[in-house]
């Protein structure tokens, strides 16, 4: 199987977005990731902002949907993928999508506790998850901003 694994470590862009489907619990977020850029002069700088759709199934939802909120820091791992699709204006579009494996807080950014929860048993079935997974990664806002490296907003003219 030759698939795509990526790792990285962003910032929470939105709400978690939860939902039971047939197929189990999803949940979907977007992480915005920004790298520092060391310019020939020896200053660093924020580079652009990367934006990633990050979709979590069964248990990983459950647990991502009570431990995360907008703004965190957070590492993630899983299968990337492009998925794309028509926006309503007629414009082809890409989506980087990561189907997680794990997702946790980025402890060099802060501390968390961990707390252990037994996992229920679910029924499975694709054609319901499938639509709920197509409309929960594009109904992510087109025009995502810029973020510094410490995952707050920059203003436009200070984009590197």
């Amino acid at each position: 199987m030759n698939e795509a694994s990526v790792t990285f470590q962003g910032w929470v862009g939105n709400d978690i977005v939860h939902r039971d489907t047939a197929r189990g619990s999803v949940a979907h977020f977007r992480v915005g990731s920004t790298p520092r850029i060391r310019k020939s002069t020896g200053e660093w700088v924020d580079g652009p902002t990367s934006w990633f759709s990050v979709t979590c199934w069964r248990a990983l939802a459950d647990h991502v949907r009570d431990s995360l909120h907008k703004g965190e820091p957070v590492l993630v791992h899983g299968r990337l993928r492009t998925d794309v699709w028509e926006r309503a204006d007629g414009q082809s579009s890409v989506t980087y999508v990561v189907e997680a494996t794990y997702v946790g807080h980025d402890l060099s950014r802060g501390t968390a506790s961990f707390v252990r929860v037994a996992r229920p048993e679910r029924g499975e079935t694709e054609d319901e998850a499938e639509q709920v997974l197509r409309e929960l990664v594009h109904d992510a806002p087109g025009d995502l901003p810029q973020l510094d490296s410490l995952g707050q907003r920059r203003s436009a003219d200070r984009v590197a």
